[in-house]
């Protein structure tokens, strides 16, 4: 699973303590994979509007990755910026693990890089 896949998930169990803290999952024991892809800087520039900043911030310190603290005011012309925020959403892969709500502790599993966002009956 690539992080910005990540960056638009949230818990959807019905009984969640608090809908704040729905987002963003948490990583659990996850292991990282870095895989190759094309950067294609157009594509960057228009993602940035649908990505939660804050969100993804908070990821990539938890994942030991840096970021810079905010999107600069003109990122096309921001090579370092762009190729950080590539490496980051496109080519680093979750292959196992899991993700964690904060406001429920609900788990949805990760394997060979899918993630299981179904819930059982009695959650949704």
């Amino acid at each position: 699973m690539r992080l910005i896949t990540h960056n638009m998930l949230k818990c959807h169990v019905k009984n969640c303590t608090d809908p704040n803290k729905q987002f963003p999952l948490r990583f659990k024991d996850v292991q990282l994979e870095q895989i190759d892809a094309e950067r294609n800087d157009e594509f960057l520039v228009r993602m940035l509007p649908r990505l939660d900043w804050p969100a993804l911030l908070t990821t990539s310190k938890e994942l030991g990755y840096s970021l810079p603290q905010s999107v600069p005011e003109n990122p096309v012309d921001n090579d370092e910026f762009l190729q950080a925020l590539h490496a980051f959403i496109l080519e680093t892969h979750v292959k196992e693990g899991c993700m964690v709500c904060n406001g429920c502790s609900h788990e949805y599993k990760i394997t060979n890089g899918i993630p299981n966002m179904l819930l059982a009956e009695h959650e949704i």
